[in-house]
């Protein structure tokens, strides 16, 4: 039986996308020491407002991916509301990720990609 997914989305940079490539599209890679939450977003428009207004000045290319997650486990986090009526997130603590990584179901794809000109 296939579990009820809900769709999430993430922007990342060049280095972010290709450890993801590497898992053959299944997992985010770990987080870094000083990164210590990992936020997905619920909306592809706050997705694609960090991705053009954060990655593309901070690394000149930036990428919106989208995935599916089991709903049952999504029930453990809170929908985190950080500014403006599309500003949700989920704060997923680092330690969380690769059991959030195992709750994914399909691929990770990418549906935006932005650069600068």
């Amino acid at each position: 039986m296939i579990p009820e997914t809900t769709v999430l989305y993430r922007p990342v940079n060049q280095v972010e996308l290709k450890l993801i490539e590497d898992s053959g599209w299944k997992r985010f890679p770990p987080r870094l020491p000083e990164q210590p939450i990992f936020y997905p977003v619920t909306n592809k428009e706050y997705a694609i407002q960090i991705a053009k207004e954060w990655n593309v000045p901070a690394y000149g290319y930036g990428y919106v991916t989208a995935f599916n997650v089991n709903s049952e486990y999504l029930k453990k986090f809170d929908v985190k509301n950080v500014g403006g009526i599309i500003h949700n997130e989920l704060w997923v603590p680092a330690e969380e990720l690769d059991t959030f990584n195992e709750n994914i179901i399909g691929v990770i794809e990418v549906i935006d990609e932005f650069h600068s000109s």
